[in-house]
């Protein structure tokens, strides 16, 4: 009560202009999701807005959704700032020997893109 927790880690931080989102926000939004089996979300550069938000997503089996159906489910549960611009489907994320979702690799490729 009265009190503001920041869940996260700050080298995570996306700043959407001038507004800080932390991606665990997003993601624990996007796990309540039935479909969603795995999800993760970065910081990518852009023009108008510094960084925004950008969604890597791993459906669960035989369950299919599309990119505008988990933004408009996103809409309906976070501030307009923190939506990702785009979410992208993928069959895995990237992880580590003990099956943490390694971040930096996905930065690292929407870098080289």
């Amino acid at each position: 009560q009265g009190y503001v927790y920041i869940v996260g880690r700050k080298k995570e931080m996306v700043n959407v202009r001038g507004l800080n989102v932390y991606p665990r926000e997003i993601e624990e939004v996007l796990y309540q999701n039935p479909k969603i089996k795995e999800a993760a979300v970065i910081g990518i550069l852009d023009e108008h807005k510094g960084e925004i938000p950008k969604g890597f997503v791993v459906l669960k089996e035989n369950e299919t959704a599309t990119a505008h159906e988990l933004i408009q489910y996103l809409r309906e549960r976070l501030a307009p700032f923190k939506i990702p611009k785009t979410i992208e489907f993928r069959a895995s994320l990237p992880k580590s020997a003990t099956g943490k979702i390694l971040k930096r690799l996905l930065q690292d490729e929407e870098q080289r893109k």
